[in-house]
């Protein structure tokens, strides 16, 4: 999972919100529109023909933004004249000046919140009740509001103005590398959210974030029907990442089966808030999730379940969203602020890509063939079926412990990054030049990558590392955020403007991340691939993408649910889920496995600390398949630079840069097909 790069500072600050009858109500802006016109007509007499569309859309968005705090009419006049560019020589060098204070500003601000999370981030201690608040804290979150109080935020409108997805898709296409950076330099002030607003946004986010970093279940406690347990004594999983790797993990295990059930029975527990709060995060108590019974030193004891906890947090986050909606002229809520601004595809695209893929009828022959390969018939957890890959063969106990002695901590693994750079068939130079540029730590959480900022600072790689080194959970989520890093390091370090610096949304690291990833065992040497195992790959492609692709459907009907209840109670919003679950689990779901009822799609931490991101990861696969099939015979790294230097232009655009085709589910179910034909 990715963390912060500029996108996600750009995005911080063009937040918006919906104001409630209590909050303060949005200022009507003051300029005329009589007033616009004579100063465009001015402006455009002292400038440059090429100037004059440039002028008249800076100007009308800037008066949009400007309120009577800001002055007096005569007060915009003025600013106009004095700060709008006459010809592109000037708007090169205010461009210019402005990119070069931009990434002072934005690297610093998140290299603070990158050191205040640290405690709440990284493995090195106890966690202090003020490391909450400093965690908190968005340092940057102010920089909006002094940027209109200072005029700097009219200034960079009124050269450099806003452009709708519309107009970047059909113009973008013949714009050049500056243009696409003045067209981002225009995405800055999209709106004009009170800081208030913004930090309360960013504390409620790490609220959230923290309930999930420390949301552990202790497995090593857990007990069947039987009142017996099947893991180590003090085996802990993080919820729901850990215990969904522990169900892909046991696929090769004759003991599998009963683990996996065991597992289930608790992620149903937490789904539906009937966990008994006391076994959450504490190794003190045996608990039998199948009949929800709580022991302590082998007597049963009285319990409270989980009040509602969980759902409380997306409460709060959507209250959070809902008090600024209006401050986004350009995008009213929050989903269309995540599809149309953040991922800039719009929403129908995804859910109709998305449907597309999870009712291809190729699904139902693939399930016959996991049914044939496990000698029994489809149970709910199958969707996390992990025996497509090579590594489903393989014994991880053994695996663990050649990782353990070949990374005993963090400083091993980040020495070793060159090596696996060059591996991949980087140069010795660009291995160790990017690798200079990461630095790994070990994660609270299952693990994420948090970029950098400015071209001085470094991106952070967070895995778990337990005290007898590094396993194969944590190693392959390294590898997997080690993508993120190498992606975030190329598209800040080798991208010509600071402006394009990242990738047109979070799907595209994810792929980037997902390519790394599916090179985990060949990094160790434990992996050749032939005709069948690239057949088996487009099985699980096509599979782990049906996987994801509903969770991320019930993601967004969940916030389609919640901006049509907006009063709803934490209570409310868990039953909620609960049914949208099930309705999307019978409907694409049902008929592939035959069980129905299930609400296992709602397990996924994501929905509860970062809001419709999920979406992120199917687009994220979709474009890893296209990418990495392009590039199967080409060389890696130099597809990789050629592909990633185009920076953040739009998505679709950017695909065509890479591959020569848009995003599209086809080539993976077309390759599925193909694989299913071979394979019978």
């Amino acid at each position: 999972m990715k963390k912060s790069i500029m996108l996600t500072v750009i995005v911080a600050l063009s937040l918006c919100f919906k104001s409630n009858a209590q909050n303060i109500e949005r200022q009507n802006p003051i300029i005329s529109e009589a007033t616009m016109e004579q100063i465009i007509s001015e402006l455009q007499k002292n400038a440059s023909p090429d100037q004059h569309e440039r002028i008249a859309n800076g100007v009308k968005q800037a008066a949009s933004f400007w309120q009577a705090a800001d002055g007096t009419e005569s007060d915009f006049t003025n600013l106009c004249k004095t700060y709008s560019v006459k010809n592109s020589e000037e708007q090169f060098a205010v461009f210019n000046r402005m990119e070069n204070n931009l990434e002072l500003l934005f690297g610093s601000f998140n290299k603070m919140s990158v050191g205040l999370k640290i405690p709440l981030h990284v493995d090195q201690g106890d966690i202090l009740e003020i490391d909450r608040i400093y965690g908190g804290y968005s340092p940057g979150a102010h920089l909006s509001d002094d940027f209109f109080a200072n005029k700097l935020a009219f200034i960079t409108i009124l050269n450099f103005p806003f452009y709708s997805l519309q107009e970047k898709t059909i113009s973008g296409k013949d714009w050049t590398r500056l243009e696409w950076a003045y067209a981002r330099m225009g995405d800055i002030f999209k709106s004009r959210v009170p800081a208030e607003f913004l930090q309360n946004y960013s504390q409620v986010s790490t609220d959230a974030d923290s309930y999930i970093s420390d949301y552990n279940i202790y497995v090593g406690k857990l007990l069947d029907k039987k009142q017996k347990t099947h893991f180590p004594a003090d085996m802990k999983l993080i919820s729901h990442w850990g215990l969904r790797d522990e169900i892909k993990a046991n696929y090769a295990s004759k003991s599998g089966f009963s683990k996996q059930a065991i597992i289930y029975e608790v992620m149903l527990r937490i789904i539906r808030q009937e966990i008994p709060q006391m076994v959450i995060n504490n190794p003190d108590y045996d608990w039998n999730p199948y009949d929800n019974i709580v022991f302590q030193n082998g007597q049963k004891v009285t319990f409270i379940t989980e009040p509602d906890t969980r759902y409380q947090q997306v409460i709060n986050l959507f209250k959070a969203t809902q008090n600024i909606d209006a401050y986004s002229p350009h995008f009213p809520d929050y989903i269309k602020r995540k599809f149309d601004d953040d991922m800039e595809i719009p929403v129908d695209d995804v859910e109709k890509i998305f449907t597309s893929l999870v009712s291809s009828p190729e699904l139902k022959d693939i399930g016959k063939i996991i049914e044939k390969r496990l000698g029994r018939k489809l149970q709910p957890w199958d969707i996390w079926y992990d025996g497509f890959k090579t590594r489903s063969t393989l014994d991880i106990s053994k695996i663990d412990k050649m990782l353990q002695e070949k990374y005993p901590n963090k400083n091993a693994f980040e020495k070793d990054l060159p090596n696996i750079l060059i591996k991949l068939g980087f140069n010795a130079d660009s291995a160790k030049n990017i690798a200079s540029r990461i630095i790994v730590d070990p994660s609270r959480g299952a693990g994420h990558a948090w970029g950098a900022a400015m071209k001085s600072d470094k991106a952070r790689l967070r895995t778990r590392i337990g005290a007898n080194g590094m396993d194969y959970k944590g190693y392959n989520i390294a590898i997997h955020e080690f993508g993120h890093n190498v992606e975030q390091t190329i598209t800040l370090q080798n991208v010509d403007y600071y402006m394009l610096n990242g990738v047109p949304n979070t799907s595209f690291t994810e792929a980037l991340a997902f390519v790394f990833q599916a090179r985990d065992l060949e990094l160790l040497g434990m992996e050749q691939e032939n005709e069948m195992t690239k057949h088996l790959n487009a099985l699980d492609n096509l599979w782990s993408s049906y996987e994801i692709m509903g969770v991320s459907l019930l993601d967004i009907s969940v916030w389609k649910w919640l901006y049509t209840h907006p009063e709803a109670t934490a209570s409310e919003l868990k039953l909620a889920v609960n049914k949208i679950a099930t309705e999307i689990w019978n409907k694409y779901y049902a008929p592939v496995f035959g069980v129905t009822d299930s609400p296992i799609l709602a397990v996924y931490s994501h929905m509860i600390d970062n809001p419709l991101y999920l979406s992120a990861y199917p687009i994220g696969q979709l474009i890893e398949f296209q990418f990495g099939s392009y590039i199967k015979e080409k060389e890696f790294a130099d597809e990789i630079y050629r592909a990633f230097k185009q920076g953040r232009i739009v998505p679709q655009l950017w695909m065509k840069g890479a591959v020569g085709s848009e995003i599209s589910a086809k080539p993976t179910i077309e390759a599925a097909a193909e694989a299913i034909k071979a394979i019978k």
